[in-house]
């Protein structure tokens, strides 16, 4: 297929070689495994400290991230590709299981958080912040040998999918769960709450 060598042929242009520095190599592996961490972070602080939108938002990230991620489980089986270690294309620099690799679950959890706030603004600067990081992310782990670019696009798509149609479902049930979420909230942390070190 014309699509899948284009795929290849901008994998292995953006893939690096056994020369590359150790120092960018090193960075490349932190940003592919750890920079996802910013994104359980960014959810507490908007929780803790945010108001209700803030809060309403959080939760509608964690929806639309918990469904994408389980959309890339379906068409992992559906449409299995592999990876391109697996079929001994370009270089490895990290370990990763056989998987197929479309989309990329790293990319939804960035996409999910960053286009969920964007569908609520436009404007919004964390959402665009977001969004920066995970491409950073992307290029990473495409760098690194163990995705693809439409790997990245598709899971751009599937959030982008699963936001459009979780809109109109959300205004009828997040208030709901929003209120359930809260009062455990405040149940579990109403010692931190009552010494005002996070918000009620």
């Amino acid at each position: 297929m014309i699509l899948e060598s284009i795929n290849r042929s901008l994998f292995l242009s953006w893939n690096a070689d056994p020369s590359a520095a150790a120092w960018k190599l090193k960075f490349a592996e932190a940003v592919a495994n750890d920079l996802i961490f910013v994104i359980p972070l960014i959810l507490v602080a908007l929780w803790c400290w945010g108001g209700r939108q803030q809060r309403d938002t959080a939760l509608k990230i964690c929806a639309v991230a918990l469904i994408a991620l389980g959309v890339n489980q379906l068409l992992a089986l559906a449409f299995p590709h592999p990876r391109p270690f697996a079929i001994g294309l370009g270089h490895t620099f990290i370990p990763h299981a056989d998987d197929s690799s479309f989309p990329s679950d790293h990319a939804t959890v960035f996409a999910a958080m960053g286009v969920t706030l964007l569908f609520a603004s436009v404007r919004s600067a964390l959402g665009w912040t977001v969004l920066f990081l995970g491409s950073w992310v992307a290029w990473a782990r495409i760098y690194l040998g163990v995705h693809y670019p439409l790997d990245m696009v598709g899971a751009v798509a599937v959030v982008a999918a699963v936001c459009a149609l979780i809109g109109p479902v959300w205004i009828l049930f997040g208030p709901r769960v929003l209120e359930g979420v809260e009062k455990l909230y405040r149940l579990v942390l109403s010692n931190p709450i009552q010494r005002g070190w996070i918000r009620r």
